[in-house]
């Protein structure tokens, strides 16, 4: 017998989240999807955010967690044996997810994992690398002599973002709260560190590091922390993105807008099931194979028994990569 999360209601905090570790039997696919049995499964900040009814698209009672990695055993005989991997705005969320020992999904959601990483890392690539590439997709992809400039670069969204411009061929300047980039790219990346810096200041950094264009992509991984120097740093007819905020008011300058050109993009990756998802990933895998892009360093590996812990650790805000294991 296998085993499953289940939260019958959203909480009104960590400590009234009550995770239910219950069994899950094999059981067969509907018509035009496909069981697989999970071996790796990430768990993000939106699968614990939606437990806590942070998001409000979520419904009850479920089974969390929207990435996974593992092998299909019943379906067209074509995918048996085959591993794959995945993520959705929809599994997790209003439909079972992946925190469980098997998940079931539309065939048209299957896609074979690079096979050149672990499974446990390819059941970590999820959200934070179809949120990169879809805020891409949707303002331009970055390309040779562009520049992009990710904020909060040192995040899983924003190491993904710059993974994927520096594999696009663009210049890439990483603004995060430190010195260091922790993350992979396969081109140099320069680096500005944003402590103490008051948005005319990053934005002259910028300036300089741009032959003073500026940024024409600036990914704004954090929101209105970055907002007014991310505007001071927009090449003219730029671009900048975002996926998250702190403050959702903040002041905007119509006329800087207007006479810069410039263009703002928002990303909601909840509003993408899970074969449009999975369909960005599968569009990645050329990089994960080449070694243009890679997976992230899975830290912390959980077992389902130990679930109130891993969800505490993502929702502290640790920078880990954590995930859960499945036999």
């Amino acid at each position: 017998m296998k085993s499953a999360l289940r939260i019958e209601q959203k909480a009104t905090s960590i400590d009234d989240l009550n995770i239910q570790l219950v069994e899950q039997s094999i059981f067969k696919p509907s018509a035009g999807h496909a069981l697989i049995e999970v071996k790796s499964a990430a768990i993000n900040p939106s699968d614990v955010k939606a437990a806590l009814g942070l998001m409000p698209q979520a419904v009850f009672p479920r089974m969390p967690g929207r990435d996974f990695a593992g092998v299909v055993i019943d379906g067209p005989e074509e995918w048996l044996g085959k591993e794959v991997f995945g993520s959705a705005g929809d599994i997790g969320i209003t439909r079972d997810g992946s925190h469980a020992s098997y998940l079931s999904l539309p065939i048209t959601a299957l896609f074979e994992r690079p096979m050149n990483i672990s499974i446990e890392e390819a059941g970590a690539i999820g959200v934070p690398f179809v949120t990169a590439y879809q805020g891409y997709l949707r303002s331009g992809l970055p390309q040779a002599g562009m520049t992009v400039v990710v904020m909060g670069a040192n995040g899983k969204v924003g190491q993904a973002a710059v993974q994927i411009a520096a594999m696009l061929g663009a210049s890439v300047i990483a603004v995060q709260r430190s010195s260091h980039f922790e993350g992979y790219s396969c081109l140099p990346v320069s680096v500005i560190n944003a402590s103490n810096l008051s948005p005319d200041e990053l934005a002259s950094r910028v300036r300089d590091l741009t032959e003073q264009k500026g940024g024409n992509i600036i990914y704004n991984t954090v929101g209105s922390p970055y907002f007014e120097a991310a505007n001071k740093s927009l090449a003219k007819g730029g671009v900048q993105i975002f996926i998250a905020t702190q403050d959702r008011a903040v002041s905007f300058d119509i006329f800087a807008f207007y006479r810069g050109m410039h263009t703002y993009v928002g990303i909601d990756t909840l509003a993408m099931d899970c074969t449009a998802s999975s369909k960005l990933l599968h569009a990645l895998k050329p990089g994960f194979e080449d070694g243009r892009l890679k997976p992230f360093s899975v830290d912390q590996i959980f077992s389902l028994e130990q679930a109130n812990e891993a969800y505490r650790l993502v929702l502290s805000g640790s920078p880990k990569r954590v995930v859960f294991k499945l036999s």
